[in-house]
């Protein structure tokens, strides 16, 4: 006969698998929408509300289980984490929102330049896909792989940052946008190696301790 706090541990789970799959879902329509030129910030921004509901239930109910059950050891890793990585999962929600309202906010990007996004984007939702399966399987080695794509993502901002400062016939919408969206997937690839560290801590009780 299974544990009470078990139930409550399997009900922790489920909710942050719902979580990943609609975060990810949103960051993966965001990109898709700016690059595209679609319109879709409304849509989003009820997922982004959604996923900060379901944040908030999983911080309700992992209260619940220290306040009833005390727990030690691996099941308070693992409550612990699971706030944490809750939190990852709503920020990749309202990170997408920010992407979409880009588009709203600059209008027709049609002759801009995405190429440097498109890739970024690649990568940050290869991420995303990672930091939930790792999750899902405790799998210690592909937590450990994500920081690497994070490194990735973080020299790509740079590197657009950087030419846009050198170059002086550079289109300011084309330019700014661009920078947004690229500092949204760089917040995005954060959270995303974050929530690797969560997974290291709820194996082994120890993490990279990312800043």
């Amino acid at each position: 006969m299974p544990r009470l706090m078990d139930i409550g541990l399997d009900k922790l789970t489920n909710t942050l698998l719902d979580m990943a799959n609609l975060s990810e879902r949103s960051v993966a329509t965001s990109i898709e929408a700016y690059i595209s030129g679609k319109n879709l910030a409304e849509e989003i921004k009820q997922w982004s509300d959604e996923l900060r509901k379901m944040q908030e239930e999983v911080s309700e109910l992992s209260m619940e289980l220290i306040a009833r059950y005390q727990p030690v050891a691996s099941d308070l890793r693992f409550i612990k984490s699971c706030m944490e990585i809750a939190y990852g999962f709503s920020r990749f929600g309202r990170y997408a929102y920010d992407i979409s309202e880009v588009l709203e906010e600059f209008g027709d990007l049609s002759k801009c330049d995405h190429g440097t996004v498109d890739i970024v984007g690649k990568s940050t939702k290869e991420m995303i896909r990672m930091s939930i399966d790792a999750f899902a399987k405790r799998d210690v080695e592909l937590a450990k792989s994500i920081g690497k794509l994070d490194d990735f993502v973080d020299d790509k901002y740079r590197e657009h940052v950087g030419r846009t400062l050198r170059d002086l016939n550079v289109d300011v919408r084309c330019a700014l946008s661009a920078t947004l969206i690229l500092r949204y997937l760089e917040r995005i690839a954060d959270h995303s190696a974050y929530i690797g560290d969560s997974v290291l801590y709820i194996v082994s009780g120890t993490s990279t301790a990312r800043k």
